[in-house]
């Protein structure tokens, strides 16, 4: 089981993410990426079913925003 979140001051807005990856990714107003499953807190596990395409693009993050954890991450300030 594991856990993501976007670091988002790591964030470039490349899309790439969701593109690859929709369900999983979205972007705020400003453009930067964030877990859509639970507003880039990362404590809702990855479903099974959208394992290889969040693999998929945690490899292919140009900046390494895309953050994975097998447990939750602790409690953050967010950007919303």
């Amino acid at each position: 089981m594991y856990y993501t979140k976007v670091n988002q001051d790591n964030c470039i807005a490349c899309g790439l993410c969701q593109i690859i990856s929709p369900d999983l990714f979205d972007y705020t107003s400003e453009g930067i990426a964030f877990s859509k499953m639970d507003l880039n807190a990362g404590n809702v596990p990855i479903p099974d079913g959208r394992f290889e395409a969040f693999l998929d693009a945690y490899r292919k993050c140009p900046t390494g925003a895309i953050l994975r954890s097998d447990r939750p991450f602790p409690p953050a300030e967010q950007r919303f």
